[in-house]
């Protein structure tokens, strides 16, 4: 079976409750879906859940839009639909857009697995039927509003926090935290906005008293030396996730021992294939992974 159509569909929501991180804050969603249909009559959806900002990456929904009609969908019109592996070959040679990339990956995994009458989970390899769920809460004006977006997303029946730090806004509502919810599951995420030096040292040294399950992000991109150094003077596992992009990424972060956790998001890495690989090596090396969400509209 060959791909028959591709159609793209660009959609904006507005977000419950605005979410604020260490580089900006966003009252609304825009991303694109993408819609694969085949010769049988199949059909695949897939989401490319980049920003609308260059904050988190450089690839915003705009730019999405336009490797996606220029390259993506012209490049799959009339391919072998029969795996998702087949599909995925059309953009090999494009470097870089892994967002746009995922939305149609998602979409071919999709529709592989609609026209086998196969579940997405079995075609994946998974053997979990439950999982338990976190939520990500942003950084808000007072404590005293962190704490009652906590409380309302445990009372929700998340039992995983992960809560936006930045400088100026960290030990002190980590602390307000654990100390008004005790033991739960909690761990923090910088998005990168740390740079080393004696402030940062302080700072990490006091959440690694914090019991907390991971630190996630805090230093540069690129700046995988930091990390690994951070990691060699604390307890508390490091989680990359901006770093990782690709197998290559993470082959780098296990040799230095940059960090101890993988947040495997879908959109950054490229698609399914990508992530569920990057799961498999990540596995092989001990290290544990999570999967954390662009604000997806799932």
């Amino acid at each position: 079976m060959t791909i028959e159509s591709v159609r793209l569909h660009e959609l904006s929501l507005p977000l419950v409750h605005s979410f604020q991180t260490s580089s900006h804050r966003k009252s609304h969603l825009t991303h694109i879906l993408v819609e694969l249909t085949d010769s049988a009559g199949a059909v695949g959806w897939g989401e490319i859940a980049s920003p609308s900002d260059p904050f988190y990456t450089s690839e915003t929904a705009d730019i999405a839009w336009h490797i996606s009609t220029e390259y993506l969908a012209p490049g799959l019109l009339g391919a072998d639909s029969s795996t998702p592996e087949a599909l995925e070959t059309t953009w090999a040679r494009i470097r870089g857009h892994e967002f746009a990339k995922a939305g149609f990956s998602i979409a071919a995994w999709d529709l592989a697995s609609r026209a086998s009458g196969t579940s997405l989970a079995t075609a994946l390899g998974g053997v979990r039927y439950e999982v338990v769920a976190g939520v990500s809460l942003g950084i808000e004006p007072t404590i005293d509003e962190l704490l009652e977006q906590v409380q309302r997303q445990i009372d929700a029946g998340y039992r995983r926090i992960k809560l936006k730090v930045a400088p100026g806004w960290d030990v002190e509502p980590v602390r307000a935290v654990r100390s008004a919810f005790g033991d739960i599951d909690m761990h923090v995420d910088a998005n990168g906005a740390y740079a080393e030096g004696p402030e940062a040292d302080t700072v990490f040294a006091a959440l690694d008293t914090a019991r907390l399950t991971m630190i996630e992000q805090p230093f540069g991109v690129r700046n995988f030396t930091a990390h690994a150094a951070l990691q060699q003077r604390i307890d508390t596992p490091i989680c990359l996730d901006e770093s990782i992009v690709g197998i290559d990424d993470l082959h780098t972060m296990l040799t230095l021992d940059a960090a101890r956790v993988l947040n495997i998001k879908v959109s950054r890495m490229g698609g399914l294939s990508v992530a569920k690989q990057a799961h498999d090596v990540a596995f092989d090396a001990g290290v544990a992974v999570w999967c954390g969400g662009m604000h997806e509209f799932g």
